[in-house]
């Protein structure tokens, strides 16, 4: 069988050399940081397709980007396979270890102890990211991993310049990060934050690295690796097991569809909430006279629909391998239609009075492809909060994430983010947290986007203001641009970037009786590529709030 695959392989590249297509002329990569950005043109460039170059960014940002994802994290890749149009979900979020219980993280009060689900090895969930790779690379790339990953552990061995963004997230988990021996020496100098263009070198994790291009998933899960990274997290207080690793599995799972204003929009499913609640809320504009009213009218309808889907959020959505969520109810347009009844068109409504309060990383990654075939990938990843758990497993090079804080660890009990939960996203054996991550399609037959982005509980709601924009007619630079606001049911406010918004704007919204928080910073790091099917071509954008870099080839 891998004689066989390998010939394919050879044949693929022979016929389907990386030259200007009929499909397309251009491919281009939008992710947030340009060594990974350039990891992903170099495989293109070498003969891989789309999936290939998912590959490599996904490994280089586990590198240079270690504030935001991690091969010791999870992620969702939204996939488009050119030849015959399929689409599917790849599924590598995190699991709970089996010995992961509901009440795990409440101390002797019953109260929930933040520190046990944010800080060091108890708070990692089993990661996906490596299992996740190697899939991608199995099932619909063109190339080996010892290709494809190839730049990652080049960047590992050789060092990435620190940044102020780095100095910032750095400084953020500095106490955390200093609690963790390995972590200290491979992220900070002497204990403090590093100096400016200075060199991050990890040679651990580019060995980690090596043992999952030459042995594929087993190089992770199994063996020297697996061995150093359960007996480290043990060390640690943390409750992994050789068979938590060797029992993880990636799962395929079918994408959210549906429609709006003509536009197929496709998002991802449960374990992520992300495509059931975009949909929920432009189904409900839909319903409203959104496209025709005034600025301020508009944005008033977005609060009202953002806390309609999240308040359902709260309600309904975990792990759909463990509980049974309403998808096809939630994301219909009939549902919306009797959500959407419930909004005043002039005052703002109250949250608590939607029903009774319930019984959920703002340092994620995206990145964003289209190869000159027409495959794309649409792919967010994270673990969680800025560095993770800021646990590096002893040998390994592997930071840790802290993924069991997007389980509800108590009913009515706010994560990190402020997003609350109930029952269905509870703690349990093996399951995957339920996640805001929202890789994103929406295409017509003129017109394409492929958009996503991290920024916590922001995540959907920026997706949403993306999509919104892009139907309108801005470009991509404009549409990653532009100042965002925010409502997730609970807390009762919307949150504003600043700057951003005039002070006219902020108290139009607050005579409709509307509360308003301004956050004193700029949020996301959007990752967009939109392709003009009349023209053939590509433009791509990459959030001016980051460091990332898009590239049209």
């Amino acid at each position: 069988m891998m004689f066989i695959r390998q010939l394919s392989i050879c044949l693929t590249l022979l016929f389907s050399p990386f030259v200007a297509s009929d499909e397309l002329q251009q491919a281009a990569i939008a992710s947030a940081h340009p060594l990974a950005t350039q990891a992903g043109l170099e495989i293109l460039q070498q003969g891989g397709n789309a999936f290939d170059a998912a590959v490599a960014v996904s490994a280089a940002l586990a590198v240079v980007e270690p504030a935001g994802s991690g091969l010791g994290g999870g992620g969702f890749w939204l996939l488009h396979r050119a030849e015959d149009g399929f689409q599917t979900m790849v599924d590598g979020r995190e699991t709970a270890p089996a010995a992961a219980h509901r009440d795990m993280y409440l101390d002797d009060n019953g109260k929930v102890d933040k520190q046990l689900s944010l800080d060091g090895a108890l708070a990692a969930g089993i990661p996906g990211v490596p299992a996740a790779l190697d899939h991608l690379s199995q099932h619909y790339g063109r190339l080996p991993l010892t290709q494809t990953l190839a730049p990652a552990i080049r960047y590992a061995q050789q060092g990435f310049s620190v940044t102020k963004h780095y100095q910032q997230l750095a400084q953020f988990r500095l106490t955390t990060l200093n609690q963790s021996a390995e972590a200290r020496t491979t992220f900070l100098t002497n204990g403090q934050v590093p100096e400016l263009n200075s060199k991050i070198i990890q040679h651990n994790l580019a060995a980690t690295l090596q043992q999952l291009a030459q042995h594929g998933r087993a190089g992770f899960y199994q063996g020297e690796v697996a061995d150093k990274l359960i007996n480290s997290v043990q060390q640690a207080g943390g409750i992994w097991t050789q068979q938590d690793l060797r029992n993880y599995q990636v799962k395929e799972r079918t994408p959210i569809t549906g429609s709006y204003q003509g536009y197929k929009v496709t998002s991802v499913a449960p374990p992520s909430s992300g495509g059931i609640v975009l949909l929920s809320m432009l189904n409900q504009l839909e319903q409203l006279d959104y496209q025709h009213a005034d600025i301020h009218q508009q944005r008033h309808l977005l609060t009202e629909v953002m806390r309609r889907a999240y308040f359902d959020r709260s309600r309904y959505m975990g792990d759909t391998d463990f509980v049974s969520v309403p998808v096809q109810k939630l994301s219909s347009k009939t549902y919306a239609k009797t959500l959407a009844a419930t909004i005043d068109n002039q005052l703002a409504s109250s949250s608590k009075q939607l029903a009774a309060p319930p019984s959920k990383g703002e340092d994620t990654t995206h990145f964003s492809i289209i190869d000159n075939q027409g495959n794309r990938v649409s792919a967010t990843l994270s673990i969680n909060y800025p560095f993770g758990s800021a646990f590096v497993a002893d040998g390994t090079g592997v930071l840790l994430n802290d993924e069991m804080d997007d389980f509800s660890a108590q009913i009515g009990a706010a994560n990190v983010y402020g997003l609350v939960g109930n029952e269905a996203n509870a703690i349990e054996a093996n399951k995957r947290p339920l996640s805001s991550m929202s890789p994103t399609f929406i295409e017509n037959d003129q017109q394409l986007m492929v958009i996503g982005t991290p920024g916590g509980s922001r995540i959907i709601t920026m997706v949403l203001l993306g999509i919104l924009d892009f139907i309108n007619g801005e470009d991509a630079d404009t549409i990653v641009s532009k100042p965002r606001f925010h409502h997730q049911y609970l807390p009762d406010v919307i949150q504003v970037e600043t700057p951003g918004f005039e002070a006219a704007e902020l108290t139009a919204l607050e005579q409709r009786g509307h509360n308003i928080k301004p956050l004193n910073r700029r949020y996301g790091n959007m990752q967009i590529i939109i392709h003009d099917k009349h023209s053939n071509s590509l433009t791509a954008a990459s959030d001016p709030r980051g460091e990332g870099m898009a590239r049209v080839h």
